[in-house]
């Protein structure tokens, strides 16, 4: 196993880009990827379980991807939501690169992509969907989920979905984000939206 993974900034390995055929928010489509990427072959089996489990986008609003990869969620809320603003999130730049190509491909005007760094830190989200790095480590994934879950709009329509795989801690997540999000969120809502595949869905929510 090298020492690069995919929440590396930026990849070292060759790009060796490729065309790959998806079907997104119903429609199959092309899209570019590369190596030293997630799921550089198309979409993996956990955002798969999130698209498919996850209630359909709001129609207008302001939308997240944390972690965006390529950009298999924030491509499906654009092209369902396209009055909606879509903001696609990583720290990967070769990712990110790859989405901004295939937003434009695939026109996506209001698809936003962009490092955490450079979204404005007053922007709040009617929705998240994320698939998380759960391999960059527990500490780092928790300081990822306390920096942008608290970010949900304050309405009761505001929710962020998580796939994460059950035997990769699904469960001990869920426990956790029960624990220690009140303490940034206030009271909040954290359930078992689905599960699929060996995956869960969790749904957070204020309230």
């Amino acid at each position: 196993m090298t020492s690069e993974h995919y929440f590396s900034a930026r990849p070292a390995s060759p790009e060796a880009l490729r065309r790959v055929p998806v079907r997104l928010a119903g429609q199959d489509v092309e899209v570019v990827t590369a190596g030293g990427i997630f799921s550089p072959d198309g979409i993996d089996k956990g955002t798969r379980v999130l698209l498919d489990q996850a209630p359909p986008p709001p129609p207008e609003g302001t939308l997240l991807d944390l972690g965006c990869g390529w950009g298999p969620l924030a491509l499906t809320l654009a092209l369902r939501s396209p009055a909606a603003e879509v903001h696609a999130v990583d720290v990967n730049e070769r990712a990110l690169d790859l989405a901004r190509r295939n937003a434009t491909a695939l026109g996506c005007p209001r698809l936003r992509v962009a490092t955490p760094e450079q979204v404005d830190p007053g922007v709040r989200f009617d929705l998240i969907w994320s698939n998380p790095p759960i391999r960059v480590g527990k500490q780092a994934l928790h300081e990822l989920l306390l920096g942008w879950l608290p970010r949900l709009a304050g309405h009761e329509r505001a929710a962020a979905y998580l796939v994460v795989q059950k035997n990769l801690g699904a469960d001990s997540l869920h426990s956790w984000l029960t624990a220690s999000l009140p303490e940034v969120m206030g009271p909040v809502r954290v359930t078992r939206e689905g599960s699929s595949k060996g995956f869960r869905v969790l749904r957070v929510s204020r309230g």
